[in-house]
């Protein structure tokens, strides 16, 4: 049970009542009815805002309606005080058997506990990393790879069918650079002295394998060619081994897409004129002419007559070009016809992960599925900015294999997988991160990914010393869902099970704001919660959670650390990071 979904039940259903005796008006809208914690714990467990959010449509003050919802809400089973404050707001208190049976809850869920069905198996499309496909995924993809990961993992828990994707950006001339790179190697390969790599080519040395893939396959065919017979083929051959080299680094993070949507694939199948011919279909194309912006100048204006986009009546800034004046489609046709295509495929629901660099594309692709889908679709553009990493206090700007960037399987290897992906989390997407190598690896409360662990490590810990010390107490989930729960008599045990208690809440807003630091945040606050609890066992004898000369006491707090135990499990499910039992 969601603690405050059900009390904002009983708020609806105790104003109904007072329209019953004519007190309030009836048929009202709770549509911004709000139950959630207080700000300040000494106001209560919950607060609402129903008498404010009433008011106008009851034609009354809000003390009114607050006076009378207050005395009934005093009434209900599990209410032990119901005070008003301000101008209106309501402040319960709730029984601790009312928490206490909230144990009882994640106990019964395990693991699976914060399951929702809020979305009720709505499609939604998550793309990220999208990285152009010309060698190993870097430091500055890890953050929206972890991003986006996380928050489909998040979505899929609310409810969502979610589907994972990459998009490929195999089309544009970056991948004719990659293939004439390639081709050098291949050429070294064969034995010949290439020299220093060409301005504007691909340099790093994971391009000499793929290289040396070619000659063993090929041997000389292509070496006397002339580049047009070649090109198209080393296109294909490197991209295919750069993607495999994604695939790897993804898999190093535990990433697994479900799918890789290739660009290219768009142009030779007809999918760029199938999207733009969709917007032509409903008016949205013509010929004009672009007032020159201010300012900078971005790469796609022309002063010339230009096949033009009606973005502006869909929230864009201006109209936006389809066509170059060599005939060819702009990048944003592209971005026209891979969004069409998702809709095609039933996602009218998307959400994109770019990096802070793509912030000026977002009212264009946001107008763009606003049209194309009639108003029925939504666009979630989510930026993600830049990773700064630090060793010692200094910046890391080189990488010894790489020579010019830190890949993401250095960063990986060098600190471990649920390390990266839960300290990219310490912080909301769209601020700066510093990765500080020192403090990833330091066992402290300082470094949040060993104090979540840590927790859930100590809670192992001592369920296996009481196999030890009490071999015939009862210890599985099953057993201690029957433990005598009124034994957690101590506020600080109370506090615990209302923290847990928040869980399904805290899942359902973090979904609902795409906002997946907040999981982090939340295990770090109950980490934290049970750390103390732990500790004033340590001050306080009677508190701890093992007491041999009284078993149901200790199964009831048994109860309790492994309800933390599952939220814990659960939240790192969620990150994508293994519940530590050992440290």
């Amino acid at each position: 049970m969601d603690p405050y979904a059900y009390i904002r039940e009983q708020i609806i259903a105790s104003v109904g009542a007072l329209a019953d005796a004519g007190i309030v008006p009836s048929n009202m809208d709770f549509a911004n009815l709000a139950v959630e914690a207080p700000r300040d714990p000494s106001h209560g467990d919950v607060a609402t805002n129903a008498a404010l959010v009433l008011t106008k449509q009851a034609g009354m003050k809000p003390r009114d309606i607050a006076a009378p919802l207050a005395e009934r809400l005093a009434g209900l089973e599990h209410v032990t005080a119901a005070d008003i404050a301000g101008p209106g707001f309501i402040n319960l208190r709730l029984s601790d058997d009312f928490w206490r049976a909230r144990l009882g809850d994640v106990l019964a869920a395990g693991p699976g506990y914060g399951d929702s069905t809020q979305a009720n198996g709505a499609k939604i499309n998550v793309e990220y990393v999208s990285a152009n496909p010309t060698g190993p995924l870097h430091v500055g993809h890890v953050r929206g790879a972890v991003y986006g990961d996380v928050l489909a993992n998040l979505l899929s828990k609310v409810g969502y069918d979610v589907c994972k994707e990459y998009y490929i950006n195999d089309a544009g001339s970056q991948v004719d650079e990659l293939a004439r790179s390639v081709h050098l190697r291949y050429r070294e390969a064969l034995g010949e002295d290439i020299g220093a790599m060409p301005e504007g080519l691909y340099p790093g040395d994971y391009l000499i394998p793929v290289g040396q893939a070619i000659a063993a396959r090929d041997g000389d065919d292509w070496l006397n060619r002339a580049e047009t017979e070649w090109l198209a083929e080393f296109r294909s051959f490197s991209v295919d081994a750069m993607m495999d080299l994604v695939r790897a680094d993804l898999a190093s993070l535990g990433i697994e897409q479900d799918v890789f949507f290739s660009e290219e694939g768009l142009h030779n199948e007809g999918g760029i004129t199938s999207g733009v011919d969709s917007l032509a279909g409903k008016g949205l194309i013509y010929t004009g002419v672009l007032e020159p912006p201010k300012g900078k100048t971005p790469e796609d204006w022309e002063p010339r007559p230009q096949t033009l986009f009606k973005a502006s009546e869909f929230g864009d800034d201006v109209d936006r070009p389809l066509k170059k004046s060599d005939g060819a489609w702009t990048y944003f046709a592209a971005d026209v016809a891979y969004h069409h295509d998702k809709l095609q495929r039933g996602y009218l629901q998307m959400v994109d992960v770019l990096g802070a660099d793509h912030g000026g594309y977002v009212k264009r692709l946001k107008a763009v599925v606003k049209a194309l889908s009639d108003d029925q679709g939504s666009l979630d553009v989510r930026l993600c900015q830049m990773v700064r990493l630090l060793r010692g206090g200094e910046v890391v700007v080189m990488s010894k294999r790489a020579g010019n960037f830190v890949t993401l399987r250095e960063l990986v290897e060098e600190v471990g997988r649920d390390v990266v992906r839960f300290m990219m989390l310490t912080r909301k997407n769209d601020a700066p991160l510093d990765f500080d190598f020192d403090a990833a690896r330091e066992q402290s409360k300082d470094n949040p990914v060993f104090y979540v662990q840590y927790a859930h490590a100590r809670i192992c810990s001592v369920l296996r010393r009481v196999a030890d010390e009490l071999p015939e107490l009862a210890v599985e989930p099953e057993n201690l869902a029957g433990a005598d729960l009124a034994r957690l008599t101590d506020s600080a045990e109370i506090d615990l099970i209302k923290q847990m208690a928040a869980w399904p809440r805290a899942v359902e807003a973090a979904a609902q704001a795409r906002e997946p630091h907040r999981i982090a945040f939340y295990l770090n606050e109950l980490a934290s919660s049970f750390h103390a609890l732990w500790n004033k066992g340590n001050a306080e004898p009677n508190l701890r959670f093992i007491m041999a000369a009284d078993q149901p006491t200790t199964q009831a707090r048994l109860a309790l650390i492994k309800g933390v135990a599952f939220v814990l499990a659960s939240g790192l499910a969620i990150i994508g990071v293994e519940p530590a039992e050992t440290m």
